[in-house]
Protein backbone atom coordinates (compact mmCIF):
# COMPACT_ATOMS: atom_id res chain seq x y z
CA UNK A 1 0.00 0.00 0.00
CA UNK A 2 1.01 3.28 -0.70
CA UNK A 3 -0.39 6.12 1.47
CA UNK A 4 -0.35 9.46 -0.57
CA UNK A 5 1.74 11.91 2.06
CA UNK A 6 0.19 15.22 2.46
CA UNK A 7 -2.32 15.08 0.23
CA UNK A 8 -5.51 18.14 1.25
CA UNK A 9 -8.45 15.33 1.41
CA UNK A 10 -11.93 15.96 2.58
CA UNK A 11 -13.40 12.81 3.81
CA UNK A 12 -16.63 11.76 4.39
CA UNK A 13 -15.51 8.69 6.23
CA UNK A 14 -14.89 9.71 9.82
CA UNK A 15 -11.55 10.04 12.06
CA UNK A 16 -9.34 10.22 8.59
CA UNK A 17 -6.90 12.84 9.09
CA UNK A 18 -6.60 15.57 6.24
CA UNK A 19 -3.47 17.30 5.27
CA UNK A 20 -1.95 19.49 2.46
CA UNK A 21 -0.17 18.45 -0.76
CA UNK A 22 2.60 20.12 -2.46
CA UNK A 23 2.65 20.54 -6.06
CA UNK A 24 -0.22 22.64 -7.78
CA UNK A 25 -4.10 22.12 -8.06
CA UNK A 26 -5.42 19.65 -11.41
CA UNK A 27 -6.35 21.97 -14.26
CA UNK A 28 -10.60 22.09 -14.31
CA UNK A 29 -12.37 22.74 -17.52
CA UNK A 30 -15.38 24.89 -17.28
CA UNK A 31 -17.90 23.45 -15.23
CA UNK A 32 -21.26 22.37 -16.97
CA UNK A 33 -24.78 23.71 -15.91
CA UNK A 34 -26.12 21.11 -12.79
CA UNK A 35 -29.59 20.77 -11.31
CA UNK A 36 -27.32 19.57 -8.64
CA UNK A 37 -26.57 22.91 -6.70
CA UNK A 38 -23.25 22.74 -4.82
CA UNK A 39 -20.23 24.85 -3.67
CA UNK A 40 -17.47 24.81 -5.28
CA UNK A 41 -14.94 26.01 -3.05
CA UNK A 42 -11.86 24.31 -2.00
CA UNK A 43 -11.47 21.61 0.41
CA UNK A 44 -11.35 22.59 3.92
CA UNK A 45 -7.84 23.03 6.08
CA UNK A 46 -7.21 20.72 8.81
CA UNK A 47 -8.36 20.61 11.75
CA UNK A 48 -11.98 21.11 10.63
CA UNK A 49 -14.99 18.67 11.41
CA UNK A 50 -14.15 15.07 10.03
CA UNK A 51 -17.19 15.41 7.76
CA UNK A 52 -17.25 19.23 6.64
CA UNK A 53 -19.72 20.93 4.28
CA UNK A 54 -18.75 19.73 1.03
CA UNK A 55 -21.68 21.04 -1.03
CA UNK A 56 -25.42 22.05 -0.45
CA UNK A 57 -28.34 19.74 -0.43
CA UNK A 58 -30.40 19.15 -3.46
CA UNK A 59 -34.10 20.89 -3.16
CA UNK A 60 -36.23 18.79 -1.12
CA UNK A 61 -39.79 18.58 -2.20
CA UNK A 62 -42.87 18.48 0.21
CA UNK A 63 -42.86 15.26 -0.99
CA UNK A 64 -39.45 14.04 -0.68
CA UNK A 65 -39.42 15.73 2.75
CA UNK A 66 -43.02 13.90 4.03
CA UNK A 67 -41.97 10.45 2.62
CA UNK A 68 -38.40 10.44 4.51
CA UNK A 69 -40.86 10.16 7.67
CA UNK A 70 -42.74 6.98 6.17
CA UNK A 71 -41.25 3.49 7.04
CA UNK A 72 -39.34 1.82 4.35
CA UNK A 73 -41.63 -1.11 2.66
CA UNK A 74 -39.53 -4.72 2.66
CA UNK A 75 -37.11 -4.84 -0.07
CA UNK A 76 -37.69 -6.89 -3.14
CA UNK A 77 -36.26 -10.06 -3.17
CA UNK A 78 -33.96 -9.49 -6.46
CA UNK A 79 -30.90 -7.73 -5.77
CA UNK A 80 -31.17 -7.65 -2.48
CA UNK A 81 -28.55 -10.08 -1.30
CA UNK A 82 -25.90 -8.06 0.04
CA UNK A 83 -22.87 -10.50 -0.03
CA UNK A 84 -24.07 -10.22 -3.75
CA UNK A 85 -22.14 -7.97 -6.72
CA UNK A 86 -25.66 -6.93 -7.95
CA UNK A 87 -27.10 -5.93 -4.77
CA UNK A 88 -28.98 -3.20 -5.08
CA UNK A 89 -28.84 -0.24 -2.08
CA UNK A 90 -30.45 2.72 -1.90
CA UNK A 91 -33.58 4.91 0.00
CA UNK A 92 -36.48 2.53 -0.97
CA UNK A 93 -33.81 -1.02 -0.72
CA UNK A 94 -32.35 -1.32 3.04
CA UNK A 95 -29.34 -3.57 3.60
CA UNK A 96 -30.97 -6.97 5.27
CA UNK A 97 -30.02 -6.90 7.94
CA UNK A 98 -29.25 -3.24 8.65
CA UNK A 99 -26.09 -3.38 10.14
CA UNK A 100 -24.93 -6.08 7.53
CA UNK A 101 -20.95 -6.68 7.10
CA UNK A 102 -19.45 -8.32 4.65
CA UNK A 103 -16.54 -10.79 4.86
CA UNK A 104 -12.88 -10.72 3.03
CA UNK A 105 -12.58 -6.97 3.13
CA UNK A 106 -8.83 -5.97 2.99
CA UNK A 107 -6.83 -3.07 1.64
CA UNK A 108 -6.25 -2.37 -1.43
CA UNK A 109 -2.56 -1.61 -2.81
CA UNK A 110 -2.97 1.82 -4.26
CA UNK A 111 -2.43 5.34 -2.88
CA UNK A 112 -5.03 5.64 0.31
CA UNK A 113 -6.30 7.91 2.63
CA UNK A 114 -5.98 5.92 5.23
CA UNK A 115 -7.21 2.30 6.45
CA UNK A 116 -9.76 2.36 3.67
CA UNK A 117 -11.30 -1.51 3.06
CA UNK A 118 -12.72 -2.82 0.24
CA UNK A 119 -14.40 -6.23 -0.32
CA UNK A 120 -11.40 -8.60 -2.31
CA UNK A 121 -13.44 -8.67 -5.83
CA UNK A 122 -13.45 -5.09 -5.53
CA UNK A 123 -10.01 -3.96 -4.31
CA UNK A 124 -8.62 -6.12 -7.17
CA UNK A 125 -10.57 -4.00 -9.74
CA UNK A 126 -9.30 -0.61 -7.82
CA UNK A 127 -5.74 -1.77 -8.23
CA UNK A 128 -6.13 -2.38 -12.07
CA UNK A 129 -7.96 0.47 -12.51
CA UNK A 130 -5.31 3.03 -10.89
CA UNK A 131 -2.53 1.35 -12.74
CA UNK A 132 -4.10 2.26 -15.88
CA UNK A 133 -4.73 5.25 -14.75
CA UNK A 134 -1.12 5.87 -13.76
CA UNK A 135 0.10 4.24 -17.20
CA UNK A 136 -1.81 7.66 -18.93
CA UNK A 137 -0.58 9.82 -16.36
CA UNK A 138 -3.46 10.54 -14.30
CA UNK A 139 -2.61 10.00 -10.66
CA UNK A 140 -6.12 8.65 -8.27
CA UNK A 141 -6.46 7.90 -4.66
CA UNK A 142 -8.95 6.16 -2.70
CA UNK A 143 -10.63 8.34 -0.70
CA UNK A 144 -13.15 5.80 1.37
CA UNK A 145 -14.36 2.59 0.89
CA UNK A 146 -16.36 0.36 3.28
CA UNK A 147 -17.87 2.06 6.28
CA UNK A 148 -19.88 0.13 9.23
CA UNK A 149 -23.22 0.50 9.91
CA UNK A 150 -21.72 2.75 13.03
CA UNK A 151 -19.41 4.86 10.62
CA UNK A 152 -22.38 5.63 8.76
CA UNK A 153 -24.81 6.46 11.91
CA UNK A 154 -21.94 9.26 12.45
CA UNK A 155 -21.75 10.47 9.11
CA UNK A 156 -25.72 11.12 9.14
CA UNK A 157 -26.14 12.40 12.07
CA UNK A 158 -23.25 14.87 11.09
CA UNK A 159 -25.22 16.12 8.18
CA UNK A 160 -28.05 16.24 10.00
CA UNK A 161 -26.54 18.65 12.36
CA UNK A 162 -24.63 20.27 9.22
CA UNK A 163 -28.38 21.39 7.54
CA UNK A 164 -30.48 21.31 10.37
CA UNK A 165 -32.73 18.24 9.08
CA UNK A 166 -32.89 14.95 7.94
CA UNK A 167 -35.13 15.66 4.48
CA UNK A 168 -32.18 17.87 3.58
CA UNK A 169 -29.26 15.58 5.06
CA UNK A 170 -31.24 12.84 3.05
CA UNK A 171 -29.76 14.62 -0.42
CA UNK A 172 -26.02 13.88 0.76
CA UNK A 173 -25.89 11.25 3.18
CA UNK A 174 -27.45 7.57 2.94
CA UNK A 175 -29.05 7.01 6.40
CA UNK A 176 -27.29 3.80 8.40
CA UNK A 177 -28.12 0.55 6.88
CA UNK A 178 -29.20 2.55 3.09
CA UNK A 179 -25.61 3.16 2.58
CA UNK A 180 -23.52 1.59 -0.78
CA UNK A 181 -20.48 2.11 1.51
CA UNK A 182 -21.94 -0.17 4.06
CA UNK A 183 -20.93 -3.23 1.35
CA UNK A 184 -17.69 -2.85 0.59
CA UNK A 185 -18.53 -2.58 -2.98
CA UNK A 186 -18.49 1.30 -3.44
CA UNK A 187 -15.82 3.77 -2.94
CA UNK A 188 -14.84 7.54 -3.28
CA UNK A 189 -11.90 8.54 -5.10
CA UNK A 190 -9.77 11.78 -5.63
CA UNK A 191 -6.77 13.33 -7.65
CA UNK A 192 -3.38 12.04 -6.10
CA UNK A 193 -2.22 16.28 -5.71
CA UNK A 194 -6.16 17.10 -3.50
CA UNK A 195 -7.27 19.06 -6.10
CA UNK A 196 -11.01 19.45 -5.42
CA UNK A 197 -11.51 16.43 -2.86
CA UNK A 198 -14.84 15.52 -2.62
CA UNK A 199 -16.66 18.69 -3.87
CA UNK A 200 -18.10 19.53 -7.28
CA UNK A 201 -14.89 20.87 -8.98
CA UNK A 202 -13.43 17.45 -8.87
CA UNK A 203 -15.71 16.57 -12.06
CA UNK A 204 -13.60 18.80 -14.32
CA UNK A 205 -10.27 17.42 -12.92
CA UNK A 206 -8.09 14.75 -15.18
CA UNK A 207 -8.91 12.08 -12.63
CA UNK A 208 -12.82 12.82 -12.99
CA UNK A 209 -12.79 12.90 -16.47
CA UNK A 210 -10.22 9.62 -16.73
CA UNK A 211 -12.37 7.38 -14.39
CA UNK A 212 -15.58 8.79 -16.68
CA UNK A 213 -14.66 7.69 -19.39
CA UNK A 214 -12.77 4.16 -18.21
CA UNK A 215 -14.41 2.77 -15.45
CA UNK A 216 -16.70 0.55 -17.19
CA UNK A 217 -13.66 -0.67 -18.46
CA UNK A 218 -12.76 -1.99 -14.92
CA UNK A 219 -16.38 -3.22 -14.01
CA UNK A 220 -17.49 -0.05 -12.23
CA UNK A 221 -20.38 2.10 -12.32
CA UNK A 222 -20.28 6.21 -11.28
CA UNK A 223 -23.17 5.53 -9.38
CA UNK A 224 -24.58 9.60 -8.82
CA UNK A 225 -24.15 10.76 -11.80
CA UNK A 226 -25.35 14.08 -13.15
CA UNK A 227 -29.19 15.17 -13.57
CA UNK A 228 -30.44 11.47 -11.68
CA UNK A 229 -31.02 12.68 -8.22
CA UNK A 230 -34.60 11.90 -9.04
CA UNK A 231 -33.75 8.09 -9.78
CA UNK A 232 -30.51 7.80 -7.39
CA UNK A 233 -32.03 10.26 -4.58
CA UNK A 234 -28.60 11.78 -4.29
CA UNK A 235 -27.08 14.70 -5.59
CA UNK A 236 -24.41 13.89 -8.46
CA UNK A 237 -21.40 12.88 -6.93
CA UNK A 238 -18.50 12.75 -9.77
CA UNK A 239 -16.30 10.68 -6.91
CA UNK A 240 -18.43 7.96 -6.21
CA UNK A 241 -18.05 4.39 -7.81
CA UNK A 242 -19.81 1.35 -7.52
CA UNK A 243 -18.15 -2.44 -8.14
CA UNK A 244 -20.90 -4.05 -10.77
CA UNK A 245 -18.74 -6.11 -12.75
CA UNK A 246 -18.06 -5.92 -16.39
CA UNK A 247 -20.73 -7.83 -17.41
CA UNK A 248 -22.74 -5.28 -16.32
CA UNK A 249 -20.58 -2.12 -16.71
CA UNK A 250 -19.91 -2.47 -20.04
CA UNK A 251 -23.46 -3.01 -21.00
CA UNK A 252 -24.44 -0.63 -19.24
CA UNK A 253 -21.85 1.77 -20.84
CA UNK A 254 -23.01 0.11 -24.64
CA UNK A 255 -26.28 1.31 -23.82
CA UNK A 256 -25.56 4.85 -22.49
CA UNK A 257 -28.04 3.84 -19.09
CA UNK A 258 -26.65 5.94 -16.35
CA UNK A 259 -28.07 4.20 -13.14
CA UNK A 260 -27.85 0.80 -11.66
CA UNK A 261 -31.92 1.27 -11.52
CA UNK A 262 -32.90 2.01 -15.01
CA UNK A 263 -30.92 -0.82 -16.29
CA UNK A 264 -32.59 -3.64 -13.64
CA UNK A 265 -35.48 -2.25 -14.02
CA UNK A 266 -35.88 -1.09 -10.75
CA UNK A 267 -38.16 2.41 -9.17
CA UNK A 268 -36.72 5.73 -8.71
CA UNK A 269 -35.57 5.85 -5.32
CA UNK A 270 -36.09 9.69 -4.87
CA UNK A 271 -36.67 9.28 -0.79
CA UNK A 272 -37.32 7.16 1.59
Amino acid sequence: MRVVPCAVLVLLALGLPACSAPGPAGTAASAAATQDPSPTGSPAPAGDLPAPAQREPAPVSTESAEASARPSSPPPDLHSDPGAVDVVVNKRRPLVPLDYAPTGLRLPEVATAGDTLLRSDTAVAVEEMFAAAEDDGVGLVLLSGYRSFADQESTYAHWVDEYGDAAAADTVSARPGYSEHQTGLAFDIGQADGACSLVLCFRDTAAARWTAEHAADFGFLLRYPLGFHGITGFSAESWHFRYVGRDVSLVMKAAGTRTLEEHLGLPAAPSY
